[in-house]
């Protein structure tokens, strides 16, 4: 049997006055899920002004287990608390397929606690829905 040496894990960030933009390519796994999250947040913490959306680019991810998405979870996290909405943008199949098992995907990009719901002008609150930890809206 052949194997395939892991491809090359690489993060690309792009800034606008608004929005962070992350390229990940390659692995998202317990070799570099920290790594990840180190740089998201030394950009999330060098941003001057408000910052509403966190891009996360998958189009060149090529695997990703528990770590990786633990590492997403604090990413959103993270974003949420500088009001930011995180949007996971190009998923491949690998990392489809692990937000659908795990039942996260609407977690990781709802509209961050106390951010004004234009849709019904009121502040969406979150709250903690007493049976998993997580909140419920």
């Amino acid at each position: 049997m052949t194997t395939l040496p892991p491809s090359e894990f690489t993060l690309g960030f792009d800034h606008d006055p608004a929005t962070l933009t992350v390229r990940v390519a390659g692995e998202l796994d317990y070799d570099t899920s920290d790594d990840l999250l180190e740089a998201v947040v030394e950009h999330l913490t060098a941003v001057q002004g408000p910052l509403r959306d966190v891009r996360l680019d998958f189009s060149e991810l090529t695997w990703i287990d528990s770590s990786g998405l633990a590492a997403l979870l604090m990413i959103h996290r993270r974003a949420s608390a500088v009001g930011a909405v995180l949007h996971l943008d190009n998923r491949p199949d690998v990392l489809e397929r692990m937000l659908q098992i795990t039942n996260v995907l609407e977690h990781l990009t709802a509209q961050p606690t106390g951010v004004r719901d234009a849709r019904n002008g009121r502040d969406a609150v979150e709250e903690d829905d007493g049976i998993t930890g997580a909140g419920a809206t």
